[in-house]
């Protein structure tokens, strides 16, 4: 048997696929553990999972407020401080954990989110093989392709961190998608596994006798937007009143229409499956999540990834794109109207799930992961 260290950056949805994949490893009776967050790792893995700082509290403070003024910025000083601000000093500070971390766990393989750059410059230090846990599939299409000044500059920060572009091994990369949202041409070494679900731990309550009948939706923003959303969810509260639906909202309490559930957090997979939409910000995990339960979506990207996971659904014909600063009410019920109404959207979502159950999920992941052991 083997072992295997995940390390990850202090965001649900960068722990989550490797709670997945990770849990999966335990079944096959590997050694796994985790470096990063404890406060925020505890609630998503797996009960007894093992885990090592590599950021504690006031640090983790630290990083949401500087999220929440990342998210009052708009144009390229979204990039500059989303590298400057917050990825490169990240890895500076998760570096001695992570180093104590591999020194006590001595893993066989490192297993790095790709906003946690620590783990590529700790693993090749230490001259172990490290793979990386691709949360997004946004940057392997290079958004910055068409900007060469900025990819470049972008690239010059990797090197002084790291010596070189880390955010993708050249030995593996797990993508939590499938060729049917991602297109372009890749190399061996990239795999598409589909999203990882299996082994998650959701403890989140919900009440689930307010459910009614008929047609559900859910309106997500995710978990870092805050108070950015606040506009597009009122004019989201909008369009349902009044419509042959029950939408589940998350937000923090607000008067709402009767057919609207307000509630402050979901267990997102548990409830999927009594869904019939989903309108969100085109999270990565949001939108493969529900693509892997054959809902079709309504999506009003916000920044930083969200417009290449947009793109990706329209392609793929799983649902229809808003403008987030400008979408009203009337926009929103017009766009989930169609995803509910027009049966080409939920064909083209179940397609998509057809490919994520071929792609294997978790299974295909620790397999590819165990290759990597054995050379």
């Amino acid at each position: 048997m083997s072992r295997f260290l995940f390390v990850v950056p202090p965001l649900t949805g960068h722990v989550n696929p490797t709670a997945s994949v990770g849990g999966e490893l335990l079944a096959r009776g590997h050694e796994v553990a985790w470096v990063g967050h404890p406060g925020t790792l505890a609630p998503l893995l797996p009960d007894g999972a093992r885990t090592f700082p590599a950021i504690d509290d006031v640090l983790e403070a630290g990083i949401r407020a500087k999220r929440e003024r990342w998210l009052a910025l708009r144009g390229m000083a979204v990039l500059k401080f989303f590298w400057e601000e917050f990825l490169i000093p990240l890895g500076h500070s998760m570096v001695p954990g992570v180093e104590t971390a591999v020194r006590a766990f001595r893993p066989d393989v490192v297993v790095a989110d790709q906003q946690a750059l620590a783990g590529p410059v700790v693993a090749r230090g230490a001259g172990l093989p490290w793979a990386t846990s691709a949360s997004t599939s946004a940057e392997l299409v290079n958004p910055l392709r068409t900007m060469p000044k900025v990819d470049a500059w972008v690239r010059d920060l990797l090197h002084g961190f790291a010596g070189g572009d880390v955010r993708f091994s050249e030995e593996l990369v797990l993508v939590y998608s499938s060729k049917a949202l991602v297109a372009g041409e890749f190399g061996d070494e990239v795999a598409f596994v589909g999203p990882a679900l299996a082994h998650r731990v959701e403890r989140v309550g919900f009440p689930w006798e307010r459910l009614t009948g008929g047609r559900r939706v859910l309106i997500s923003l995710g978990t870092l937007n805050g108070p950015a959303g606040e506009r597009f969810l009122g004019q989201a509260l909008d369009a349902v009143a009044g419509l042959d639906v029950q939408a589940v909202v998350l937000a923090p309490p607000r008067p709402a229409p009767e057919n609207v559930l307000v509630v402050p957090s979901v267990p997102q997979l548990a409830l999927l499956p009594h869904l019939d939409a989903v309108v969100t910000h085109g999270g990565h995990n949001t939108v493969c999540e529900a693509l892997a339960h054959g809902l079709p979506l309504v999506v009003a990207p916000i920044r930083d990834d969200q417009p290449t996971v947009a793109a990706q659904v329209v392609a793929a014909g799983a649902g229809v794109r808003l403008t987030y600063s400008r979408a009203r009410a009337a926009d929103i019920r017009s766009a989930l109207r169609s995803v509910l109404d027009e049966p080409e959207y939920a064909a083209a979502a179940g397609s998509v799930r057809e490919s994520f159950l071929a792609a294997g999920g978790a299974a295909a992941a620790a397999d590819r992961l165990e290759k990597v052991v054995a050379g």
